[in-house]
């Protein structure tokens, strides 16, 4: 009776309990591939999660547009109670009530990475070539590195890193017919292509490692490191459209995994791209870099 009786006294707080647990089910219902069924061009567990998150999102109003209370009406404050208008201190205040849906907003829009959200094949192929200006450019910047080495680190790091510049390119051209046709058959080839790269990529972080002169090894693995953020941001898209089958081939594929190189990654770094990428705060960013990470170790790549 108590539990009917809290839900009728306080609505607001009950929807909003309940869209974040709809989030948070389709956001581990999208990672493990369960859709449901088609939706136009989406499924009903994208547009379920998408549902939930606006009117969360509706239901979080800006703080001054609160319920305003004046101050002759207002209840004087407990002497142990923190200032009158602080949200802690002030729980009955239309500021302190959006304060709170702001921050279960901001908990159910990081439950789902930015690249796992069951969208179409469109919008996935979309985010794979949206990142390759980006691969592009650090492979570059990799090819530039050899000569800021010692010469003898300089031909280590050369030999190292000789196939990023054809894979890398291949898998350019593949996202790109992708996009063009979101087909099964160049999707699996955007699956092996992205564990080849993947392979080298992590290969050549295992050898920059041991060059012994600091400075010459800084210069290395900060150069493959910005490539091995950008290969494992394309690796989660491709991961969160794949089925299970074809992810367990993809990580028979990879012999060096992610887990034997996770000591050389910059995660700060890695954080800084994507949230440069896709324009969000760092510290989400974070936590979908470790998100991804973890998934990616979870299935064996």
């Amino acid at each position: 009776m108590d539990f009917m009786s809290n839900i009728w006294k306080h609505p607001k707080t009950s929807l909003t309990g309940v869209l974040i647990a709809v989030a948070g089910v389709a956001g581990v219902l999208t990672q493990q591939g369960v859709t449901l069924g088609k939706v136009g061009g989406g499924t009903v567990v994208s547009l379920a999660s998408a549902l939930a998150t606006l009117l969360l999102g509706l239901m979080a109003k800006d703080p001054g547009t609160g319920q305003q209370v004046s101050e002759s009406t207002r209840q004087p404050a407990a002497p142990n109670t923190l200032a009158q208008g602080s949200l802690e201190g002030d729980p009955g205040s239309g500021k302190w009530t959006n304060a709170k849906l702001g921050a279960w907003l901001l908990i159910a829009l990081l439950i789902p990475l930015p690249w796992m959200q069951g969208c179409t094949a469109t919008s996935v192929a979309q985010n794979i070539v949206n990142w390759t200006p980006s691969l592009e450019s650090a492979v570059a910047t990799v090819d530039s590195t050899a000569v800021l080495l010692a010469p003898a680190d300089g031909a280590v790091f050369a030999a190292a890193t000789a196939g990023f510049d054809a894979a890398s390119n291949l898998l350019v051209a593949q996202a790109k017919a992708y996009l063009a046709n979101p087909s099964a058959t160049l999707l699996a080839q955007l699956q092996a292509q992205i564990v080849v790269l993947e392979q080298q990529v992590n290969t050549s972080l295992l050898q920059a490692a041991r060059i012994v002169d600091a400075k010459s090894q800084q210069h290395a693995m900060a150069a493959i490191q910005a490539v091995a953020t950008i290969v494992g941001a394309i690796l989660s898209i491709v991961q969160s459209i794949s089925s299970k089958a074809a992810v367990a081939q993809m990580a028979a594929q990879s012999t060096v995994k992610l887990e034997m190189v996770r000591p050389y990654l910059d995660d700060a770094k890695a954080a800084e791209t994507v949230a440069a990428h896709y324009g969000e705060p760092l510290t989400m960013a974070r936590t979908q870099v470790a998100q991804g990470e973890q998934l990616q170790i979870n299935a064996g790549l």
